[in-house]
């Protein structure tokens, strides 16, 4: 296959001249497909073609040749373009699209064979996608650059979505950027190509899935970052913004610097860049956040996930904030303690969230609709979603305010309504004056200006639509005139239109010289024209064009008039998120029965009738049985740690979850599943849960449970919250529970965490007698005929055995199989473990359904009965080597 970096050399010489436009625009942007545009189709070239081929299933092609080779060829509609974006987007590709920037007439003034000029308007990066087919409307598109400063061991995480406008950046550091990059799940990350050369850094950042777009380390010079960071927001310097670390200006800096070469040059709308406290959220690990199954189940479905129960949202930018919320709840007890006041207030405000979230329902996406028209991709309807979005505020902002004003709100609310109050008039006013209500996608298709907006626009509207009237009208004028009825205003691709009379009317028109000239003579007819007709035909011919050029005229202005007051815009989408979050936080909590925690800066853990939120919806839907409520109360000075036993199937990983859930729900300013909630603010949560392997990296379950536990133990603090699920079960029985109680006393004695440590190991349970903070917790369970039966209700005390066989007959092993189990249970439990396993060896009829009817101790030979009645403390040592030659005299005899 060609290789166009290796053939440009000579494709001056050889290459036809659209051929060689084409290897030139390819050699600017050799990492990226080249979409080129020709006509109404993009097409592909060489192994861009063979490559976009077979992602995207459609037929490669040939034409012409180059250098006496085949030129692969294949192409898609431009009509059609976004959804080959989107396929080729979600396989890694990146797309530079090019685009014919004159038509056929204009480049004939150059010359007959002059080709079109044509560019690469944009980049099409995972990071940097706007159009609205290609977004996940719900969720944020995060482009992110991880930058250093190696001399001063800074690191930071800089963050965008360039489709709402979301700037933000923070410190990191090598242990904790998987956890940020996990709470952020950009879909792509920009990187020094240096950094990638460090193993634990590229593990990083590779296990967080995005895209990874490796650059120069001068991208991200701090001193050149600073810079084009404060020309691109007009400021002097950015101390307005925050006090940023050189790490964070070398993120924000390269971060930029990407948007502004993908965009080609079209600046999208950022809001100043946002610095986040990396200590003022509660930190969650990847693996905890997949356990936990925050926003997807382990499966990967979006339902059954914990953001699937809570999202009552109707707006897509508060479904946004909402998932940016459950992704990085709070660690600062005010700001929880805002967002909390705001759920309040709609919960005991029913008649006003009713109303307000009917009038959100008909909010549009005016964050990415602004988005889209900063960088010159938006259309009419995104102007329209801009006007309703407006309309839609005022009567928000009316709503909120009510009898008493303000001061009745609490604040993140009053803040939100002076935003909504604050709508910019005359923009609204020219939106609803200009835009029709049948509007087209794009503004190249024109019509999409009100009728009597303008009068210049109508009278080319009209001439263009209304040509057959306009021309009946002109030959009745003519006729009347002329008094020669059977003339005809005609029109051919030739003359183009004119006057027809028959050879006997001719000379009327022949005497009125100073009006009509002549044209043609045909057989039997004469034909003629006027200034007036000729002026027509200018104007009909034009009129077209004109409508379409004074359309995209009027929209350049509208498209000039929403950039001039996109911060205002901006602000009015971010409250109306505001708003819709907590009204259906509100609505959540009534229609399922939440109630407000009590956050604060102590270590207490308290929740009275705790459940499990998933769950509970779950059952609740499929009408099942009703949830069965627990308490757990870690406060200090009490049992912090619990070790938590019972059978399988019996509710002991759903109780872990559904605290670690509630401590989630609170901090990010939720009302939770509880009678009440008692929660003193976590910094980090952690969870080791369910049994997974990583054989990519070569790790067993065993070893994937051993590293989670490792971070564990390796970082939790007293303000940690932990859960654990069965440590140690993956290996042999005493070295497992060996590890499980050295990691019960480290969590204990070094961590000091509140923590629930669920286990079959009942041999733990022997801890809480000399462990202080230890306590033990079981699942109640009952016995019936021989059957478990679950009650799912947490009590104090601990289980004395774990009900495995009868939960292995729930789930319909063979009974041969599970008789057989008791056998051998029951003469586990009656003697020495080694020596019944080696008993067992010998007895077991492997791959028969058969059975012994039971099982007896083998019997003690005479040397062990003779060992039995012995004291070795009263045998002298002659008595002792006689009685040796006593007992090798006694053994049996060995060929």
């Amino acid at each position: 296959m060609n290789d166009v970096a290796a053939i440009l050399p000579a494709a001056p010489a050889r290459a036809t001249p659209v051929m060689a436009q084409y290897l030139d625009i390819k050699a600017a942007h050799p990492g990226s497909l080249l979409f080129y545009r020709m006509g109404d189709f993009y097409e592909l070239f060489f192994d861009d073609a063979v490559a976009a081929a077979g992602i995207l299933g459609i037929a490669l092609t040939r034409r012409g040749k180059h250098l006496g080779e085949d030129i692969p060829m294949c192409g898609v509609p431009v009509h059609a373009a976004d959804g080959y974006l989107q396929k080729l987007i979600r396989h890694g590709q990146r797309v530079a699209v090019c685009e014919q920037l004159e038509d056929a007439a204009e480049s004939r003034k150059r010359g007959a064979k002059a080709v079109l000029r044509r560019d690469v308007v944009r980049l099409v990066t995972p990071g940097t996608l706007t159009e609205e087919s290609l977004l996940d409307s719900g969720a944020h598109n995060y482009l992110a650059a991880f930058a250093r400063v190696k001399g001063a061991n800074e690191y930071a995480l800089a963050w965008a979505d360039i489709s709402s406008g979301d700037l933000a950046v923070m410190e990191t550091t090598p242990l904790r950027l998987s956890a940020d990059l996990a709470r952020l799940a950009p879909r792509e990350i920009l990187v020094a190509d240096s950094i990638l050369a460090e193993p634990d850094l590229a593990r990083a950042l590779d296990e967080c899935g995005a895209a990874i777009t490796p650059l120069p380390p001068g991208r991200f010079d701090s001193t050149a970052g600073e810079r084009r960071v404060a020309d691109h927001f007009g400021v002097k310097a950015l101390d307005g913004f925050g006090a940023f670390t050189r790490a964070e200006i070398a993120g924000l800096g390269g971060l930029l610097d990407y948007i502004l070469l993908t965009q080609a040059g079209q600046v999208p709308h950022l809001r100043p860049p946002r610095r986040e406290n990396a200590q003022s959220g509660l930190l969650i690990d990847a693996a905890t956040r997949a356990n936990l199954e925050l926003s997807r189940t382990l499966a990967g479905d979006k339902r059954g996930s914990l953001h699937s129960v809570i999202d009552l949202t109707v707006t897509a930018g508060g479904a946004r904030l909402l998932g940016e919320r459950l992704a990085n709840p709070l660690a600062v007890c005010d700001e929880i303690e805002d967002r909390l006041d705001s759920v309040a207030f709609f919960v005991d405000a029913p008649t006003l969230r009713d109303s307000l979230r009917k009038l959100l329902k008909a909010f549009p996406d005016i964050e990415r609709a602004l988005g889209r028209v900063s960088v010159g991709r938006g259309g009419p309807r995104d102007l329209a979603s801009i006007r309703d979005g407006l309309t839609s505020a005022q009567s928000l902002a009316a709503a909120l305010a009510g009898d008493a004003g303000l001061a009745a709100l609490p604040a993140e609310i009053g803040l939100a309504r002076q935003a909504l109050a604050a709508i910019p008039s005359a923009l609204h006013r020219a939106l609803i004056d200009t835009l029709g209500d049948d509007l087209p996608l794009s503004a190249r298709d024109g019509g999409f200006a009100r009728p009597g907006f303008s009068a210049e626009l109508d009278e080319a509207r009209r001439l263009r639509d209304d040509t057959r009237q306009v021309i009946a009208s002109l030959q009745g004028k003519y006729t009347e005139a002329t008094g020669i009825k059977s003339l005809k205003v005609r029109h051919n691709n030739i003359l183009g239109y004119y006057i027809e009379v028959s050879a006997q009317n001719a000379p009327a028109l022949q005497q009125a010289r100073e009006i009509y000239f002549h044209r043609q003579t045909v057989a039997n007819a004469m034909r003629f024209s006027s200034a007036e007709l000729g002026l027509l035909e200018q104007r009909i011919s034009a009129a077209g064009d004109k409508a379409l050029a004074l359309e995209l005229g009027i929209f350049d202005q509208l498209t000039a008039s929403v950039i001039a007051e996109r911060d205002t815009l901006s602000r009015i989408a971010a409250a109306v998120s505001v708003i819709d979050v907590s009204s259906a936080l509100a609505e959540l909590a009534m229609r399922r029965r939440y109630v407000r925690p009590m956050v604060d800066g102590s270590t207490a853990f308290d929740i009275r009738a705790g459940r499990h939120p998933v769950v509970e919806a779950m059952l609740e839907q499929r009408a099942d049985s009703p949830f069965i409520a627990n308490d757990c109360n870690l406060s200090e000075g009490d049992k912090r740690l619990w070790l938590v036993t019972g059978p399988n199937m019996a509710g002991k990983s759903t109780f872990l979850r559904q605290n670690a859930l509630i401590v989630i729900l609170a901090q990010m300013g939720s009302f939770v599943p509880a009678r009440s909630a008692h929660v003193g603010v976590v910094d980090r949560l952690f969870s080791r849960v369910g049994a997974a392997d990583d054989l990519a990296r070569g790790r067993s379950t065993f070893m994937v449970e051993m590293v989670e536990t490792a971070a564990i133990l390796n970082q939790a603090t007293p303000r940690s919250f932990v859960i654990l699920d069965e440590i140690g079960r993956g290996t042999a029985t005493f070295d497992g529970l060996s590890i499980a109680w050295a990691s019960v006393e480290h969590l204990h004695e070094t961590n000091r965490s509140r923590a629930l440590f669920a286990t079959h190991y009942h041999e733990l349970t022997a801890l809480a007698a000399r462990l202080r903070h230890l306590g033990n917790v079981t699942i109640k369970v009952r016995e019936w005929r021989g059957d478990v039966v679950f009650l799912h209700e947490v009590v104090a005390g601990a289980a004395d055995r774990s009900y495995g066989i009868q939960v292995a007959k729930l789930a319909g092993l063979p009974a041969p199989v599970t008789s057989r189990a008791a056998e051998v249970l029951k003469l586990l439990e009656q003697s020495d473990q080694s020596a019944a396993r080696l008993a067992l060896v010998d007895d077991l009829p492997l791959f028969s359904a058969a059975r012994p009817a039971s099982l007896t101790h083998t019997a003690h030979s005479a040397v062990e009965q003779k060992l039995a009645a012995i004291d070795p403390d009263e045998l002298t040592p002659r008595d002792a080597l006689a009685l040796v030659y006593e007992l090798k005299a006694g053994l049996p005899k060995t060929s």
